[in-house]
């Protein structure tokens, strides 16, 4: 990926170069540290303005920890966070602490997976929408209790509702609330953490059309992370896969799906649901022998290796590099111009 794409690149909101959040393994009575396990190793990706990049892979890949110090939640181990003002500065928030993140918190926020852990059970919808906007000293009193009601209006809430508390509603419309809180305070990226993964399919898709609205009305940037691969092709513009803290491969939405270029990419692919009947077959599924690499002991060259049906010999000594293959087309495959591999063509199933 280009040393200066941000900065060639006016459209680009996000940049974020070799980054790496490395968790500590201590042990015993002084808790010394004998190693790190690694959930994100040196990921490179770009976001543009208003559009949604799709970051998918397994659970436990680093899906949640990217966007976690994306959002400075966690302190990187090494890497950059590269983010466009909106005086078009560009700013390394990976090196920013204290007071000085404080105005990108507000540009910058998060919509949680579970909606029933991520709402204080003991506060009302007031307390929970209005506490952004309270603590950045932007509304009070009336004026708060009239933008709380407009927030809650704009996700399908009615604003009577702002005195009850979170059990009192589904989990659909708990996410309702989790979104007008993100939204309090006029963000420009939102980091949507599994946010329908946890609803049902019927809820889900109202959900999804709820977020592609409210883009378009606000001009929002998503990271949308998931694992369901059938609404990551609804949502995405682009998607990026990760494997073991690895991204290993980032294209257009309709180019990875119709034309992976990564042997873990096209098993991916493989599972996703089809929905005419006369397609379940299961033929056509890729199973992966062996299990996926530990973190913590990752294999040397590439880390998918031990389980990719194209390996050879170099595989297992020299580590890819993501690299562009054409037409913003990223891989990190040795082999990738040389693999014929199987894609789906989607079927927009969560939208039915």
């Amino acid at each position: 990926m280009a040393d200066d794409l941000i900065t060639r690149d006016e459209e680009v909101l996000l940049e974020v170069r070799d980054l790496k959040m490395h968790f500590p393994i201590r042990r015993g009575l002084l808790r010394r540290v004998i190693g790190y396990v690694k959930a994100v190793d040196g990921v490179n990706l770009f976001i543009r303005k208003g559009e949604t990049l799709g970051l998918v892979g397994e659970s436990g890949c680093g899906k949640t920890t990217t966007g976690r110090c994306i959002l400075r939640a966690y302190d990187p181990t090494g890497g950059q966070i590269l983010y466009r003002q909106k005086d078009g500065q560009i700013v390394d928030l990976s090196q920013l602490d204290g007071k000085a993140l404080k105005p990108y918190r507000r540009e910058i926020r998060m919509i949680f997976q579970d909606p029933y852990s991520s709402l204080n059970p003991r506060m009302t919808l007031l307390d929970i929408v209005g506490e952004p906007l309270r603590v950045n000293k932007i509304a009070s009193g009336k004026e708060l209790e009239d933008r709380v009601a407009a927030l809650l209006r704009r996700v399908g809430l009615r604003p009577e509702y702002m005195r009850r508390y979170p059990h009192a509603f589904s989990g659909g419309e708990r996410q309702r609330i989790g979104i007008a809180r993100a939204l309090a305070l006029d963000p420009r990226l939102v980091v949507a953490d599994e946010a329908v993964s946890a609803l049902d399919v019927s809820v889900r898709a109202q959900i999804l059309n709820l977020l592609q609205d409210l883009q378009q009305e606000f001009d929002l940037t998503y990271l949308f992370i998931a694992h369901d691969l059938s609404v990551v092709e609804y949502i995405s513009d682009r998607v990026a896969v990760m494997y073991v803290g690895k991204l290993v491969e980032l294209a257009d939405t309709e180019e990875l799906y119709i034309n992976p270029k990564h042997p873990y990419t096209e098993a991916l692919l493989s599972a996703v649901p089809k929905p005419d009947p006369r397609l379940r077959t299961r033929k056509h599924r890729i199973v992966l022998q062996g299990e996926v690499a530990d973190p913590a002991h990752p294999p040397s060259g590439c880390y998918f290796h031990p389980r990719c049906p194209y390996a050879r010999e170099r595989c297992a000594k020299e580590e890819p590099q993501l690299r562009d293959i054409g037409g913003g087309h990223y891989v990190a495959c040795h082999y990738a111009e040389e693999l014929s591999l199987r894609g789906v063509i989607g079927e927009g199933i969560v939208a039915q």
